[in-house]
This record gives structure tokens, sequence and C-alpha cells, in this order.
């Protein structure tokens, strides 16, 4: 047996492992349904709409008009000839834990703010244009909107999607911007001008986009297509040769309207054009200077498997606790899935540190100070729903990990 003697090497293999484990992508709903006609709401409040198969030949599953503070969780959507989700001038409207499948897109959100598409499977995106998004923002504006940690997964043959994520003059706020976030991304074409990700299409701001992972996503793993204060870091981009494969990143403004403080950050590439030249990164210079653009890298061992195999409905077998070898696994949190409380259970190995708890919205519940033995959280004021902890220690955050808050 061979054993590892390079520190460096088995830091970061650890950190793979961490990687792999911290985020769990995807719906993790493994509950029944109830077969349901289409839904059409208009101005309502208050609701949840949980636990129901949606399929529609003439239009949308689910459509929401001036609607407010209503969570569509744990449904399955499609086959649909129109939008999964269609969103019209709401407000504080999440979408979780759904599987959407054979739909022209999985959201649209027009105008509204506070929208949240996290934790979803999307298979077969089919478009046609000027839909075929996983995901649009399209006038989203203001604070709480988000793209987190979705699966969605381009059959060839089976779907026809443009930009899987697309951001849409939309502006989120200086303090809260629009996130994408965590979001894994396989399969594009047969379109010639999709890809995985746009940034400031026709505008916008306050647009962050990090830790995506995209692969064979069509033309472009991202672009930023204009907009000002956008950021895009920590992304890795793989794409072999295809029919349409261009370029990995693309900073391009193609708007009437100045673009600026724009920065591309420590993004990992390995794109091959459809003329089998490796494209990894190209920038028009029409958006002033890029901050951190010499910090990207072309890294060649990126390949298909950066993605697992199964990417729909994988998160259902994932286990909410995580794997680390960080001094933060000293650290034991239970039961989880919760309900009136938790336990927080540290070694004596941590001598200073805190678990920040977020909503799924990425708002901050609590902060708790952690210390060695045992605390207990009241979380009996919790929501049902999926919670993110932060861990830190020693001055260091090692983990997040999922916290699910079950029924009462």
């Amino acid at each position: 047996m061979k054993t590892l003697q390079n520190p460096l090497l088995l830091s970061l293999i650890f950190i793979f492992i961490f990687h792999c484990f911290s985020y769990s992508q995807g719906s993790t709903y493994v509950g029944t349904y109830v077969t349901s006609a289409p839904i059409v709401k208009t101005g309502v409040s208050n609701i949840t709409i949980s636990g129901l198969q949606i399929s529609n030949s003439s239009g949308a599953c689910i459509t929401l008009n001036n609607c407010s503070n209503i969570i569509i969780q744990n449904c399955k959507l499609g086959p649909s000839s129109g939008l999964a989700v269609d969103l019209n001038n709401c407000t504080n409207i999440t979408v979780t834990n759904c599987s959407m499948a054979n739909i022209s897109s999985g959201l649209h959100a027009y105008m509204g703010s506070g929208i949240s598409f996290i934790n979803n499977d999307i298979q077969n995106v089919v478009g046609p244009y000027p839909h075929g998004q996983m995901a649009q923002f399209d006038h989203v504006s203001g604070a709480g909107n988000r793209i987190n940690y979705n699966s969605c997964d381009n059959i060839s043959g089976q779907s026809n999607p443009e930009d899987l994520i697309n951001i849409y003059m939309s502006n989120g706020t200086a303090n809260d911007p629009i996130q994408v976030s965590g979001n894994w991304l396989r399969g594009g074409g047969p379109s010639t001008t999709g890809g995985g990700l746009l940034a400031g299409d026709n505008g916008g701001s306050y647009q962050l986009i990090e830790n995506n992972i995209c692969v064979n996503t069509g033309y472009e793993g991202i672009e930023v297509a204009g907009g000002h204060d956008i950021t895009v870091r920590n992304n890795k981009f793989y794409s072999q040769k295809t029919l349409v494969s261009g370029l990995g990143i693309s900073v391009n403004n193609q708007n009437t309207e100045a673009s600026y403080n724009i920065t591309v950050e420590n993004n990992q590439m390995n794109w091959t054009r459809l003329t089998g030249e490796v494209k990894n990164i190209w920038e028009a210079g029409n958006v002033g200077v890029i901050k951190g653009w010499s910090t990207n890298t072309y890294e060649p061992t990126l390949n298909a498997l950066i993605l697992p195999t199964k990417l729909i409905g994988r998160s259902q077998t994932v286990p909410t606790e995580i794997v680390s070898t960080s001094s933060a696994s000293n650290i034991k949190i239970y039961p989880n899935p919760a309900s009136d409380h938790i336990t927080i259970e540290s070694s004596q190995d941590v001598t200073i540190g805190s678990i920040v708890i977020y909503n799924i919205n990425g708002q901050m519940v609590i902060e708790q100070p952690i210390k060695a033995g045992n605390i207990d959280l009241d979380t009996h004021n919790f929501a049902t729903g999926i919670y993110i902890m932060k861990i830190s220690s020693n001055n260091q955050q090692f983990e997040e990990r999922k916290l699910i808050i079950g029924n009462k």
C-alpha cells in the first residue's frame, strides 16, 4: 500500500472531499406527490404549494401574478409546453426541492424581488428561444434574489436550452447582490448562441456568480454581457469539442450604456472550441479594467468528471452530515433532521468558534458561540425547511452543513 508523503497533496485531496460533500445540489425530496391541475393564482399571499405533480400540454404548471410570501416546495413539474414556474411581479417567493423535466423553462421571474430558486432538479429544458432557461430573472430587483444549489442536466437530442441561467436587466443591491451560487449545469446546444450562465444581459447590476460548475453547456461557460458591479469568481468551466462549443468565459458589453466594475477572478477553465483549439477566456476591451483577470487559470486536468455522472436525484441519497478532515469535524450537531431543538457537541480541540445559521434565502437566523461541551439550541421557532450552518473554529471557517427542520 502506498502512503501519501506530500502534505500539500493530502490537503488538496481533503479540500476536494470537503467540496464534494459540503453542498447538496438539487432536490432532496423523496416523498409522494398528489396529481394536480395547473395552478394559477393572482393577488394571493402567505401560502405553501407542496407535494403536487403537475403537467400541462398547453402552458405553465404554476403561474403566480402579483403574489407574495409563497413557498413552492416538493413538487414534480412537467412535462409542460410552457414554464414550470411563471412569476409575474411577485415578492418573497421560494421555489425549493422541486423536480422539473421536459419543460420550456424551469423558472421565469418577471419583475418582483425576493425570488429564491434553490435546491431544485431540472432535466431537459426544451425551449424554444426565447425560453430555454433553467432559471431566468427578468427585471428582478432588490435584495433576497437567489439561484443557488440547483442541478440541471440536458440530454442531447432530448433538450434545446439557451442560457441555462440568465440574469436579464436585473439589479441586486450593494449589500445583497443577486446570487447565482453552487449550481451544477450540464449540456447545451443545438443552439449556437446559448451557454451555461449569462450575467448583465442587456444591463443590470450587483450580481454575484460564484462556485458554479458548467460542463458542455453550449457555446460558452459564462458571458458577462454588460452591466456594472458584477463579480464572477471561483467557477469551473469545461467543454470538450462539440458542434457548438466556443469559449469558457466571455466579457463583452453589448449595450449602449457603459459597463464597469466587473470582477472575473479565480475561475478554472478547460474549454475546447468546435475547431479543436482550446479557447478559455476572452474580453472585448469595452468594460474598462476587469479586476482579477490575471487570476483565472487554464486547468488542463478539468474534464467531464468534475460533475457526477448522476445529477438528477443525486441529492436524495447524499447524507446531510458532511465528511471533513478539519478540526470542525469535532463538532457534532444532532438530531438532523430536527424539530424543536438541536444539540451542538464540541471537543476540547475547539478553542474558539461559532455556528451561524442561515435560512434558504441567505438571511442569518441565529449566531451561536461554540465551546467545548454540549449546547442545546432552541429551534422551535424555526420554520420548516432547509438551513445552512456555517461553522468556524479557531478563527477559521471550516465547513458548511445542511440542517433540516422537519414537521413540528
